[in-house]
């Protein structure tokens, strides 16, 4: 008997390791950002205040929503590491990401970015045909979450 129950916490223990290897770092993350767009390889005057929202590996922006009707970007993490900043001697989370959404008129969002700890940036390209249609530039900073209280 307790050769099976010691095999059921290994085994559990192995599952619940193999789980949170897959989890989403990024999963329940908001990012306050401003998009510019970018016509002739220069920044247009004007900014646009924009939300990212990243869940269960998707993400989600309001203004390629409203703006283009662009919904739920997957993505693929294609680096995730941690290292010493010597300036702050701190840890830091690096992240970044690649994500790509194609519509029925076989129109291409490409969306990347990199995430410094709760800093992000990056851009997002709209092709058509392998021609660059649209492009914007954003940087932001993680929204601040509120912090529940216990009774």
């Amino acid at each position: 008997m307790k050769k099976i129950l010691v095999s059921a916490l290994i085994a559990s223990g192995v599952f619940a390791v193999l789980k949170d290897k897959d989890k989403d770092p990024l999963h329940k993350r908001i990012f306050n950002t401003t998009i510019t767009e970018i016509k002739n390889g220069v920044a247009s005057g004007k900014s646009v205040s924009d939300e990212l929202e990243f869940k269960n590996n998707k993400v989600f922006s309001k203004f390629l929503n409203d703006k283009m009707n662009i919904g739920w970007i997957s993505y693929t993490i294609t680096k995730d590491t941690t290292f010493l900043d010597s300036i702050i001697e701190t840890d830091v989370r690096y992240i970044e990401v690649k994500g790509l959404y194609k519509d029925e008129d076989k129109q291409e969002t490409h969306l990347i970015c990199k995430i410094n700890n709760e800093l992000i940036e990056g851009e997002i390209k709209i092709m058509k045909n392998d021609k660059l249609k649209k492009q914007f530039e954003f940087s932001g900073q993680e929204k601040a979450t509120k912090i529940k209280e216990k009774k």
